[in-house]
């Protein structure tokens, strides 16, 4: 190519961003339901358009959910709808959290303190960001939109950053946001949300989500150990399966959640307060309420010595992937004792009686999911924020800039 068809070539490049941003900037050629509470929309419209999308944008979790979120986060919904010759079409439906973050919830919890810390921590409590986020912050996944079948996704992204756009300035009499975020991007909806980046969003790739694929032919947990090198089957057996027995410690279902929630936030704040960011807690009603609403779809494993709860792990199947994320145990006892990976393993089990196909293990601790067969999946984040200097202080923490990557791992027998 000549030099000059190279100069025309990207002057014409620049030219068509320039076009494309210009309209993107415009308001889009839609219209919006924007409502605090998802009984202010009209919820058939919502069930419509959510019937075959995730568990986690249905009209039943999302009402059950709403009395017991965090108390730093308030829940915003959104039809957008398209005007075809005279008929308002819906084509999609948000979901979003808005998020109170104080720089002390990236601090590690410390329950004593010198005295030159003390007026830090003071500060850091004070020092705060709101953050707008398209999706929900109690899971990981794509949890944020439901598209209409048959509908161009980049008209749907445009009428998304709209709905933000508009929340943002709506809500100023409640805070500034400066930081608006779109979570848990992964194929197939990365590609068609970078279209955003006209709009100064930022695309940034957080640590991976563990998956781990269930055999076909795994009806059960030892089918799983099976199917494992003797290695692995052996270390598992010596080093997680053995010292729970010989502890006397046993895994059961819980059966129903309300009577036990107290002990289950005591071990779910256990497992809190030694993370490293800590954007919200959840409340003590917040596991019975998720119990309910899931029905059949919910798993929770428990481990106990002597009738005493050391542990749980709760599952709640999606479609086929089974997301096992709210997880908490004694610290003091898991420091004699595998509890954490004995719950990992309790997921295994969970997942194949919910019947699923693959185990949705989250973003944390890769190294031991991946020594449970568990593969990584890209996740990202689309970021826009308007204060560049503030947001640095907590950017890194929200989105995991420098993250880590999965270790490779094969545990299962060769196939020969």
């Amino acid at each position: 190519m000549k030099i000059t068809d190279k100069v025309r070539s990207l002057k014409s490049s620049l030219l068509e961003k320039g076009q494309e941003r210009k309209r993107l900037k415009r308001a889009a050629q839609l219209q919006f339901a924007i409502a605090d509470s998802l009984n202010m929309l009209n919820t058939e419209v919502w069930k419509n358009l959510t019937h075959q999308c995730s568990f986690f944008m249905s009209a039943d979790y999302l009402k059950a959910m709403e009395p017991v979120l965090p108390t730093n986060i308030s829940p915003r919904y959104a039809l957008i709808y398209q005007e075809n010759d005279g008929v308002l079409q819906p084509i999609a439906a948000v979901y979003v959290h808005i998020i109170d973050i104080h720089l002390a919830h990236a601090r590690p919890e410390q329950k004593a303190m010198s005295l030159w810390k003390k007026p830090v921590h003071l500060l850091s409590k004070k020092v705060s960001q709101r953050v707008l986020t398209c999706g929900n912050l109690l899971t990981y996944g794509q949890h944020g939109i439901a598209f209409a079948e048959g509908i161009d996704p980049k008209i749907v992204w445009h009428g998304v950053a709209e709905v933000l756009y508009r929340l943002r300035q709506a809500d100023r009499l409640r805070g500034k946001t400066q930081f608006l975020m779109i979570k848990d991007l992964h194929a197939p909806f990365t590609e068609h949300a970078l279209h955003l980046s006209r709009l100064n969003y930022r695309y940034l790739e957080t640590e991976p989500n563990m998956v781990l694929t269930l055999g076909q032919d795994w009806k059960s947990y030892d089918d799983y150990l099976a199917s494992l090198s003797s290695k692995y089957r052996a270390n598992i057996r010596n080093g997680v399966l053995k010292p729970i027995d010989e502890a006397d410690c046993v895994i059961e279902q819980a059966a129903d959640l309300t009577s036990l929630q107290d002990q289950f936030f005591t071990l779910y704040q256990s497992v809190q307060a030694n993370a490293a960011f800590r954007p919200f807690l959840l409340r003590t009603e917040y596991f019975s309420a998720l119990q309910r609403v899931a029905g059949e779809r919910f798993r929770c494993s428990l481990i106990k010595r002597n009738h005493t709860l050391l542990g749980f792990l709760i599952s709640v199947a999606d479609g086929d992937t089974s997301i096992a994320y709210h997880i908490g145990f004694d610290r003091s006892a898991a420091a004699e004792l595998p509890l954490y990976f004995r719950l990992l393993h309790a997921g295994i089990a969970d997942a194949l009686a919910l019947g699923c196909k693959r185990i949705s293990f989250g973003r944390s601790a890769l190294e031991p999911k991946a020594a449970l067969g568990a593969k990584p999946e890209t996740f990202g984040v689309l970021v826009r924020h308007r204060q560049p200097i503030l947001n640095t202080l907590l950017k890194r923490l929200l989105l995991g800039i420098e993250h880590e990557e999965a270790p490779d791992r094969n545990p299962f027998k060769k196939v020969s």
